[in-house]
């Protein structure tokens, strides 16, 4: 079976960190948030890789090559985003059979891809708290009856989670009108599926969907809390690491660090001296943490460097920042609510009580600045010396 994993799009809600990379390409664990799609159709038997592509292809191009762990991978462009069956119909030409559809900017548990894979046609779902954001499946007997997009009143808790295994048929039906948002949706495809089928569903152990910046976090919490320990680098024997900690060959922990894992430190990276680094943290290839600094539960994109004495909490930056020295990223509003983060012009609640700050690439911070919770920088802001920031810029 040929599994086409979908991802071209730019991912607007989780600007700036998608402005010079599309965000399945953003930093999960060890690689792409793309890639675990990707091993994950792998490992349940698929015999091809599409992606398609479209915003900045040239990133996901160079990343996954022409095969991956020996199973082919080819492209097919989306020129427009006109919607998910649109993009799944870019890559016709590669459809000659059976085939499976992933979103790559989603997590899934492997082993519900397996059975995904095994049970054709199938879909996964996952059971949701609020499922009037997701479209919605009944099933009877085991069987998928009926799918329903974002409802006022859902009739059950069943959300569709993005992961589909078409029979070979289904690649005449990608051409289905646009709906009422003006796209081309994959779901109108799965409703003809389960009126020709016995379609069945999934059920996903475990399920993310990345949107927004703080579920790069979640993204990070997860994958990085399946660490096995291993410390390839050079750990200075004055260091102190506890838990799940990786240590890549190339980087370097120097005397005096303290490591709360899971932690993953990846090739060129320095630590120290005595920083500490806590919760599930990821500090990308060669990132900088200076004397002193304390980084706790963030994602550190590449080239990214934390000044001494800095502290940054959790927080997602984007490649080439530069926390100058004695800054200190505040995590907690005053009222001990949920923390807020603009998306798309709107204030979003995180779901989070503790949240600190999303900045794109190369945003430069003044020695000894502040900056409060929720807070965007957007690519390229600088800040000024002892500078309180407390509106996005």
């Amino acid at each position: 079976m040929k599994a086409i994993v979908l991802a071209a799009g730019e991912g607007t809600r989780i600007r700036p960190l998608s402005e010079s990379r599309p965000k399945p390409m953003l930093p999960v664990g060890d690689r792409p948030l793309a890639a675990h799609a990707v091993d994950a159709a792998v490992d349940a038997g698929a015999d091809e890789i599409v992606l398609v592509v479209g915003y900045e292809s040239e990133t996901v191009r160079e990343y996954f090559g022409a095969e991956r762990r020996g199973v082919p991978v080819s492209y097919a462009v989306q020129t427009e985003q006109a919607g998910t069956a649109h993009a799944v119909d870019s890559a016709r030409d590669h459809i000659d059979g059976p085939f499976a559809v992933l979103n790559g900017d989603n997590l899934y548990d492997p082993a519900a891809i397996d059975r995904l894979f095994a049970e054709c046609p199938a879909v996964c779902a996952a059971t949701v708290a609020s499922p009037s954001n997701y479209g919605v499946l009944s099933t009877t007997d085991g069987t998928v009856t009926d799918i329903v997009e974002k409802p006022d009143d859902p009739p059950t808790t069943l959300a569709n989670a993005g992961a589909y295994a078409f029979p070979a048929e289904a690649r005449e039906w990608l051409e289905v009108p646009q709906s009422d948002r003006g796209e081309r949706e994959i779901t109108d495809v799965l409703a003809r599926l389960v009126e020709r089928y016995a379609v069945t569903p999934v059920t996903l152990e475990r399920w993310l969907d990345v949107g927004r910046p703080w579920e790069l976090l979640d993204a990070n919490e997860w994958k990085l809390g399946e660490l096995e320990r291993r410390l390839d680098g050079d750990v200075s024997d004055a260091a102190h690491l506890e838990g799940r900690v990786v240590v890549e060959d190339g980087a370097t922990v120097r005397p005096g660090v303290v490591i709360e894992g899971p932690v993953l430190i990846r090739e060129g990276a320095t630590v120290g001296p005595n920083a500490s680094v806590r919760g599930a943290t990821l500090i990308g290839a060669d990132v900088s943490i200076g004397t002193g600094a304390d980084v706790k539960n963030s994602v550190l994109s590449r080239g990214t460097s934390v000044g001494k004495l800095s502290s940054v909490a959790e927080s997602v930056l984007g490649r080439n920042v530069d926390i100058g020295a004695g800054t200190n990223v505040a995590t907690r509003r005053r009222d001990d609510a949920e923390v807020e983060v603009t998306v798309k012009g709107e204030r979003r609640s995180t779901g989070r009580r503790t949240f600190g700050v999303v900045a794109g690439d190369e945003v430069r911070t003044g020695v000894d600045a502040t900056l409060t919770p929720g807070l965007k920088l957007d690519t390229g802001v600088t800040t000024e010396p002892g500078e309180t920031v407390e509106r996005d810029r």
